[in-house]
């Protein structure tokens, strides 16, 4: 496929602005073609109204023709192949083996929706049948649904660009809830957008959906996205990136005559409390996990360690001492592009001058231009507290060591830990035992608590929480992976006393659907 460079509208092709960007390999900083062509004000105005229109039509389908719009979807990025592989590696320097299993990760999910949207249970039907003789009051007939709301829009991710891109969680979800997507591409990868873009407007045109059911819109401008997200007919908003941004979009969408919710996923540092029995085994081998993981994907994961908390003994001493070996013998990686790497230098280069930190271990490698090497830094507790700067997040393959003094350090840490994604604790069945008041603390903290591993890698499945308390997410309640994600673009409507003729499928007596209702408290697939 030939890419355009333009905008999708519906189903139509724009390329109205004038301002135009290309993306660049961020292994060697050449520009990629063709020129892309920034949404101007009309063509995003075009778009939501498109999703608008669409909505009347798409949230009336059938859940049947949902899942099989979803399945095609998925269908169609595999039918894209190799293209699609190695324009996401040409744009991102991933290499294409983790592209490829980020491309089975982002069918698997989408073929998760379209059978959750086939069982239908979802939609949390609850029915409580009148009771006309109750006293003193008679009770009414009261039934109730999830159901969808409206044109939803979409950032896609930088670090994600086929999962928490175009086809994405966030759409797919948004999807199957019987909401139309308007997906604002991300300005790094424009040409693995389009493709994936293409796909889905392929699939929803052979589908027989609405012609508005998706559209994208390219932009590097604030603008752009501030325009997306201040539209009368926007309903939604799903975002991964950085506090800033997310931060921009939560305050314009707040400040709407009509405020709609914005689900920001904004990063965290992902604390790990070492705790005295993890190291009493092998501290090599546990030095040498945490590295891996620190320098993932050059640690461009949301949920990179990038904390470490323990009790300053020799146990500590040697743990330290072995990451640093492993942080110096690590390669640097290339990074997504150019801004993350100028701002991961930036932020090293702060750190390591801030008094009573020093620099355990660094990648003795050179790195090249648009690439960077693990950083492991190591301080103590009354410094953490004192330097503001040590609790914000550095985005790349760099983690900070904190030496506390004792367990009331580890509880008053993770006091005053700002809201995080995932907290991890290391040690053993009596280490949370007798360090109960920490774990406490640590579920007021974190969407995800971890025993004995390490936070990157997240599972997607129901069971999944991937969100948590501010700044981490704009909205502890909702997760961005997993089935759940579907509850951020729904909301529940009660009938009340409604004949069976004007109630939806799903809350009359008759369970057409044999789906998990809650009838008079029960839980129950049978009919009325």
């Amino acid at each position: 496929m030939q890419l355009s460079g333009k905008n999708f509208l519906a189903r139509n092709l724009s390329a109205e602005g004038r301002s135009v960007f290309q993306s660049v390999n961020p292994a060697n900083l050449e520009k990629l073609g063709p020129d892309f062509y920034e949404a101007t004000a009309d063509e995003i105005n075009r778009a939501v109204e498109e999703a608008h229109r669409a909505h009347e039509i798409y949230r009336q389908q059938p859940p049947q023709k949902i899942a099989e719009f979803l399945d095609q979807i998925a269908q169609e990025i595999m039918a894209l192949g190799d293209a699609l592989l190695k324009r996401a590696e040409q744009e991102t320097a991933l290499p294409q083996a983790r592209l490829a299993g980020e491309r089975g990760r982002t069918v698997n999910q989408i073929k998760m929706f379209a059978d959750l949207v086939r069982d239908g249970s979802w939609v949390e039907a609850t029915i409580d049948r009148a009771q006309p003789d109750r006293k003193p009051l008679p009770k009414p007939d009261l039934r109730r649904k999830l159901i969808s709301i409206g044109p939803v829009v979409v950032f896609g991710a930088s670090n994600f660009p086929l999962a928490f891109s175009v086809a994405g969680g966030d759409t797919i979800s948004a999807l199957a809830a019987g909401n139309p997507v308007v997906v604002k591409a991300h300005p790094a990868h424009p040409g693995t957008s389009e493709l994936a873009a293409a796909a889905i407007t392929k699939a929803a045109e052979s589908s027989g959906m609405p012609p508005g059911v998706f559209s994208m819109v390219h932009g590097r401008s604030p603008e752009v996205s501030l325009r997306l997200v201040r539209h009368p007919l926007v309903k939604a908003v799903g975002f991964t990136g950085s506090l800033t941004a997310g931060q921009a979009l939560f305050n314009a969408a707040g400040a709407r005559p009509e405020p709609i919710p914005v689900y920001a996923e904004m990063g965290s540092t992902n604390p790990v409390f070492v705790l005295p029995g993890a190291l009493k085994t092998d501290a090599g081998s546990l030095a040498e996990s945490f590295v891996q993981s620190v320098t993932l994907g050059v640690g461009q994961f949301c949920t990179n360690p990038g904390l470490v908390f323990g009790l300053a003994d020799d146990g500590l001493n040697a743990f330290i001492q072995k990451a640093s070996e492993f942080a110096r013998a690590a390669a640097p990686g290339t990074l997504l592009y150019q801004g993350i790497c100028e701002r991961y230098d930036e932020g090293a280069r702060r750190l390591e001058k801030i008094p009573g930190v020093s620099v355990a271990g660094k990648s003795t490698a050179s790195a090249k231009a648009g690439q960077a090497g693990a950083l492991l830094l190591v301080t103590n507790v009354e410094t953490f507290f004192d330097q503001e700067a040590l609790r914000e997040e550095l985005f790349g393959p760099a983690s900070l060591i904190v030496r506390c003094h004792s367990t009331t350090d580890l509880e008053r840490v993770a006091r005053e830990l700002p809201g995080q994604l995932t907290a991890t604790i290391r040690g053993t069945e009596d280490d949370l035992a007798n360090h109960k008041p920490l774990i406490d603390l640590l579920n007021q903290k974190a969407g995800r608590l971890i025993f004995n591993g390490f936070p990157t890698g997240v599972e997607v499945c129901p069971s999944m929480h991937h969100g948590g308390p501010y700044p981490a997410t704009t909205d502890s309640h909702f997760t961005s992976v997993g089935t759940a994600a579907i509850k951020r673009f729904s909301r529940p409507v009660c009938f009340q006393n409604f004949p069976q003729s004007a109630l939806p499928a799903d809350l009359q007596d008759k369970n057409s659907r044999n789906i998990w209702r809650m009838v008079d408290s029960k839980l129950t697939q049978g009919d009325l």
